[in-house]
């Protein structure tokens, strides 16, 4: 069974490398373009906005990263487990570029509020124009691989919040132009990063799940264990731990203690199609032992 859901994790990150790739192109552009029209423009909202895409380049481009290394990583006899972390690591060092992103945008702007300087409307509106046609297009390369892959997750994220964060500065940029209100620039900018700062807390949340192995939350762990008491010939489950190794790979194991008459054998076999078939849980490792079996793993603290 294991084997077979390496196989189809390698698959997926090989179909997500291509979109990424041209995602990380066409971030890595944008961010150069918006930069430089940024600082010529004078304007904090399109330099906030290449902020956040400077985090979607260097996000895409730990996504890529780990993609590799992980279809790498089983080559490598010690890593037993492969790699599959990596992308958890990096959709946490997302979130902290977000976070850094979004509370220095929040204090340059706040500066701004006592003495708003002029901003360059019109070059500001189109390269903003453009990073808007940009984002969309990553958006959609990015939305598929989003639903099962924490790393691409968090790039999906990102490009969502460039892409409102886009439409923000060309509203800003349009009040400019109309009514010489250069306070709009600044306050664009705060907007732009308090919009991101859930989502970025968000993902935070979901990688440091993963990495402490906590349960996943759309996994009844009673439930789960009740479903294994109620197979024929089992007496009791205990030792029971689930966790997620990547996204969309939940883990378990357990020990099952059996009645003298049962067929291990085919214990083993109702669970994993229990596990599999009502939890999604595709690679488990099972101990039976007999019911009067003096059970070691009681004292464990954990």
């Amino acid at each position: 069974m294991g084997a077979g859901h390496d196989h189809g994790a390698m698959s997926m990150g090989a179909k997500h490398r291509g979109r990424l790739w041209i995602a990380l192109a066409i971030t890595g552009g944008i961010m150069v373009v918006q930069v430089i029209a940024g600082l010529l423009s004078n304007s904090l909202a399109l330099l906030s906005d290449a902020g956040h895409m400077a985090t979607d380049t260097l996000g895409i481009a730990m996504a890529l990263a780990a993609i590799v290394a992980i279809q790498r990583s089983r080559a490598h006899p010690g890593r037993t487990f492969g790699l599959y972390r990596l992308e958890v690591l990096a959709a946490l060092a997302n979130t902290l570029l977000l976070f850094g992103v979004a509370i220095l945008v929040t204090i340059e702007s706040i500066k701004r509020f006592q003495d708003p300087p002029e901003v360059a409307s019109l070059p500001m509106l189109v390269v903003a124009i453009v990073g808007l046609i940009a984002n969309l297009v990553s958006l959609g390369l990015l939305r598929s691989g989003a639903k099962e892959s924490i790393n691409v997750r968090g790039a999906y994220f990102e490009v969502l919040g460039d892409v409102l964060g886009s439409i923000g500065v060309i509203v800003a940029a349009v009040v400019i132009m109309t009514t010489n209100w250069w306070y709009a620039d600044p306050i664009m900018a705060i907007a732009m990063a308090l919009f991101i700062l859930p989502r970025a807390a968000r993902l935070g949340r979901d990688a440091l799940r993963i990495l402490l192995q906590t349960a996943p939350a759309h996994i009844d762990i009673p439930t789960l264990e009740g479903g294994l008491k109620d197979l024929d010939g089992v007496t009791d489950v205990h030792d029971l731990h689930v966790w997620t190794l990547t996204s969309g790979m939940e883990v378990a194991s357990a020990h099952l203690s059996i009645d003298d008459g049962a067929d291990a054998a085919d214990v083993l076999n109702r669970a994993r199609e229990r596990l599999r078939d009502d939890f999604d849980i595709d690679h488990a490792t099972l101990q039976v032992e007999a019911a009067d079996t003096e059970h070691g793993c009681d004292s464990l603290s954990y």
